[in-house]
């Protein structure tokens, strides 16, 4: 008799598997039935870091001593280079010491924010369309999440005002993400003062997810910059996109030091600290010169003007003012949502784009395709296109 198996905890139920996840996998069934799929969905990163980050991270891990277990808080060269780093670009003064907790990659910093804040009944706010993973967080911590809309119309930014309308009472915390993902807006010094007025109004603690900053982006924003923040907003960044070290997972959150010691709590009790070398391979990172990005922004720039002819060889209108690693654009209405074209040219054209749809409501009239991938790969996807390429003209011999 088949023993009956030992049920996952409740939570499991709230989410589900995460969707690059289970497509990734698909592509891969795919490729190895003989399918050659580009890849324009994913935003990691395909280039690889300074040279002199890859060589402090080997001279690092060649000495025996830095093998050993590191503390939850980081090393303090590596906090005092977040901070310069902060102070240089965003023009934010943090406290090495007490205002900035290094972190495993940013994505662990919005678990962790949502363990320590939110209790059983509280309401998240969370942008729609927006990071899946605010939503899956405020749900494994118990909350209860709340989305408001970003929309062409209101520019893909929160209508505080609908907002409030809709009663804040029990809300606890709200996710924002500026330079948007997926819609690349920027965010502007008002739209920063308007939040962290709400936030302070409300009670409410005030989340910016920043990664995008630096890619196809001058105006370096933070919302700690703005008067009042520090006593109702967090901050999270990472070095993922900006020096494309996304498998490196470093990431950072900075804010005020008793939210600090709050996330402490709970971080200290789910890792053992960040590999030495890796920590020490970013101080380096955060000191290169602004070439190192004028470089990168160069490079992400041609592959961006490529993917905006696929994007009109595709008939989807979008803005040119979009900033960070990917482009957003609305479908045509022949389509009866993003998932219908998506598919169709994953399984004619061999090309993975991701429908919008994944990332909330307001995304599903809308596709998303990603610059990690050279300027030849995004030319051939526009090559197949062009040519009505079939899934039978593609198979490997």
């Amino acid at each position: 008799m088949e023993k009956t198996l030992i049920r996952a905890a409740s939570r499991t139920e709230l989410v589900s598997e995460y969707y690059f996840s289970a497509k990734l996998a698909e592509i891969a069934r795919m490729r190895q039935e003989g399918a050659d799929i580009i890849n324009l969905g994913i935003g990691s990163p395909d280039m690889a870091p300074a040279a002199e980050v890859t060589g402090e991270l080997a001279r690092s891990a060649s000495l025996a001593e830095n093998h050993g277990y590191q503390g939850y808080r980081g090393i303090s060269s590596l906090r005092q280079a977040f901070a310069e780093w902060y102070r240089r670009y965003f023009g934010v003064m943090l406290n090495p010491e007490t205002e900035l907790l290094p972190l495993i990659g940013s994505k662990e910093g919005i678990m962790h924010i949502s363990m320590a804040f939110i209790d059983p009944g509280d309401e998240v706010l969370v942008p729609d369309p927006g990071y899946p993973a605010y939503a899956a967080t405020a749900m494994l911590s118990g909350g209860v999440v709340r989305r408001y809309d970003l929309t062409v119309e209101n520019g893909w930014v929160p209508d505080i005002r609908a907002i409030e309308a809709a009663g804040v009472d029990r809300v606890k915390l709200m996710w924002i993400n500026y330079p948007h993902m997926p819609t690349g807006t920027r965010a502007t010094r008002r739209l920063f003062e308007e939040l962290v007025d709400f936030a302070e109004r409300h009670h409410i603690l005030l989340c910016n997810d920043n990664p995008y900053s630096f890619i196809l982006n001058n105006e370096h924003m933070s919302i700690l910059s703005v008067p009042g923040a520090h006593q109702t907003a967090l901050e999270l960044n990472s070095l993922s996109k900006s020096h494309n070290m996304a498998g490196w997972r470093i990431g950072m959150l900075a804010g005020r030091e008793e939210y600090i010691n709050d996330v402490i709590k709970i971080k200290s009790n789910m890792d053992s600290g960040m590999f030495r070398p890796v920590q020490e391979a970013a101080v380096v990172a955060l000191a290169a010169p602004e070439e190192w990005y004028e470089r990168l922004n160069k490079v992400y720039h041609r592959r961006r003007q490529k993917a905006e002819e696929i994007m009109r060889l595709l008939e989807c209108s979008f803005s040119r003012s979009q900033s960070g690693l990917f482009l957003w654009g609305r479908i045509p209405d022949r389509y009866s949502d993003a998932e219908e074209l998506t598919d169709e040219l994953l399984h004619r054209n061999h090309i993975f784009i991701t429908p919008g749809s994944v990332f909330g409501i307001n995304g599903r009239r809308h596709i998303r395709i990603s610059l990690c991938a050279d300027k030849k790969t995004i030319i051939t996807a526009l090559r197949r296109i062009e040519a009505g390429v079939t899934k039978e003209q593609l198979q490997i011999n």
